[in-house]
């Protein structure tokens, strides 16, 4: 049976449906040899579909990896010009594992590394609403008015931000330690809106993702998640199925 080739794709482990539309534009997939387009459909038991001159597996396994990313990873499979290291290349397992839930160079704390398409596109699309949790220290003392206008929503890059749950877990001489829970995962949210009160980031760390704990994980490190986390993480793809 036919189906987009970026579900395919997502189905046979290269990430979210997002980022196999974004193969598709850089003309890495090919269909039958020929390059393929944006919005097109193939029949995987009839077809032959490859990624990098690769060719395309729908019936592997699944992995699925929680990883402490450090400052200064890239949240990327590969950086293109080779300079940086990649949370890829802290994770030496064989095979395609496509990073969820990007943190950007700056920044520290939980990725998963999977190679379940669907389940990538579970965690991140903003539709799922799941929830992140970081502990983030911001430069000085954020008064209790400017917290409550972050609970409500700011606008950022022109868009109203959903409310968020912002909590104070302490206060140093010269920073304030936040706990925070965001429900959608815009690029570098936090560090515009922190930037936008006056009290710019000094420190942002992930903890959790959805159902998935950072735990005691140490930068660098990683293990593959619990049968606990694989459950809840299963529930969820089936509610969406349901839906």
């Amino acid at each position: 049976m036919e189906e987009r080739l970026q579900k395919i794709l997502a189905r046979a482990g290269f990430g979210s449906r997002r980022n196999c539309e974004e193969l598709i534009r850089q003309r890495r997939v090919l269909v039958n040899g020929q390059i393929a387009i944006l919005g097109q459909k193939a029949n995987p038991e009839q077809d032959q579909i490859t990624v990098d001159g690769q060719p395309v597996r729908t019936d592997r396994s699944f992995t699925y990896i929680a990883l402490y990313k450090p400052r200064g990873v890239l949240s990327a499979e590969r950086d293109d010009s080779g300079r940086l290291r990649t949370v890829r290349d802290l994770v030496p397992l064989p095979g395609h594992l496509y990073p969820v839930g990007r943190l950007d160079l700056k920044s520290e704390g939980l990725i998963l590394l999977t190679n379940d398409g669907e389940l990538a596109n579970l965690l991140t699309h903003p539709r799922y609403e799941h929830p992140k949790e970081y502990y983030v220290d911001l430069e000085g003392h954020p008064e209790d008015e400017a917290l409550e206008r972050w609970r409500r929503g700011l606008f950022v890059d022109g868009r109203r931000t959903a409310p968020a749950d912002v909590s104070v877990v302490g206060r140093k001489k010269d920073y304030t330690r936040l706990r925070i829970v965001l429900r959608e995962g815009r690029k570098r949210q936090i560090r515009k809106i922190a930037a936008q009160l006056g009290h710019p980031v000094r420190r942002l760390i992930r903890v959790r993702i959805g159902p998935v704990q950072l735990g005691d994980l140490q930068p660098e490190q990683w293990r593959p998640l619990s049968k606990s986390e694989l459950k809840q993480l299963r529930k969820l793809k089936q509610q969406k199925s349901s839906r």
